[in-house]
């Protein structure tokens, strides 16, 4: 009888704490998803709706302020702005943080440790305290209030190049040397052998640095002045701050930030398996 107990008891047990897990994470997950809900529920409201708190769910839905964001406002071209700019900016900053990274696992040179110090003090400044010395250096290449001047301005990563470097910390530097043997360049053994090893980090860096740039408002703001070179969180604020047209219309505020997010939803949905495995570290290696 007691033998019969102590084996069901810690099955009993299990089940009890996978309960509470999924009770939990269940919670947290309402507790996250309600605000994206609730903007997309009530992109579909008219405004009185959406200011009667006694109204959740939109009694006639108004599918026309979804396509009127879509085919009557400027939302569209933002939102392709932040798209195109923010994958270009993403492809340099994986190209110059992988070699930076590489240089400072791979190669042997006296000064590998005060470089990567050097690169890691710098990630200890505030971000606005770059705004001026950055400004004035775009000023005087005539890069402001341009597309250029976004891209050049944010082509180095040193989150990245931390998160790489550690990836490929733990990768066995006798497979470089393995190929630097067999006659393959520092290039090649980069790419054709340590970038696929380390994929998971690579697209948790991409994926990271794409939303960051994608949502930036405050530096295009402070560069970018032309409307046609607006990114999304800074159109957003124009098309309905200060031109003011749709400034109280709440149901186009929520439909307009609705869409805004498609894209980002996207992505996160192709790329969530690799970005989990580069949260947890996995780079690749087995045994």
């Amino acid at each position: 009888m007691n033998t019969r107990y102590s084996d069901k008891n810690p099955i009993g047990l299990r089940v009890l704490t996978t309960a509470g897990k999924v009770l939990i994470l269940g919670v947290a997950s309402v507790f996250t998803a309600f605000p994206f809900l609730w903007m997309v529920i009530s992109s579909l409201k008219t405004k009185a709706d959406i200011l009667n708190t006694d109204v959740f769910f939109p009694p006639d839905p108004q599918w026309q302020n979804i396509t009127g964001i879509l085919f009557d406002s400027p939302i569209p071209r933002y939102i392709f702005n932040s798209a195109w700019v923010s994958l270009v900016i993403v492809a340099i900053q994986i190209v110059s943080g992988a070699m930076l990274a590489y240089a400072l696992v791979f190669l042997k040179f006296r000064t590998r440790k005060i470089l990567f110090a050097i690169v890691m003090a710098t990630y200890m400044l505030p971000v606005a305290a770059t705004y001026i010395p950055s400004y004035i250096i775009l000023a005087d290449m005539g890069l402001l209030d341009s597309f250029g001047g976004l891209i050049i301005s944010s082509t180095v990563s040193i989150f990245g190049i931390f998160l790489l470097r550690q990836a490929f910390m733990q990768l066995p530097k006798g497979l470089v040397e393995a190929a630097r043997m067999d006659g393959a360049s520092h290039w090649r053994a980069l790419w054709g052998i340590v970038c696929p090893m380390t994929k998971a980090s690579f697209i948790t860096f991409g994926l990271m640095n794409f939303i960051s740039t994608y949502n930036n408002y405050m530096w295009p703001s402070l560069i970018t002045k032309t409307s046609d070179y607006f990114l999304v969180s800074q159109g957003l604020r124009a098309f309905f701050v200060r031109d003011g047209a749709y400034g109280t219309e709440w149901a186009l505020v929520m439909a307009a930030s609705a869409v805004v997010v498609i894209p980002l939803l996207i992505l996160f949905a192709f790329t969530q398996k690799w970005f989990i495995n580069g949260i947890g570290g996995e780079t690749g290696m087995k045994g």
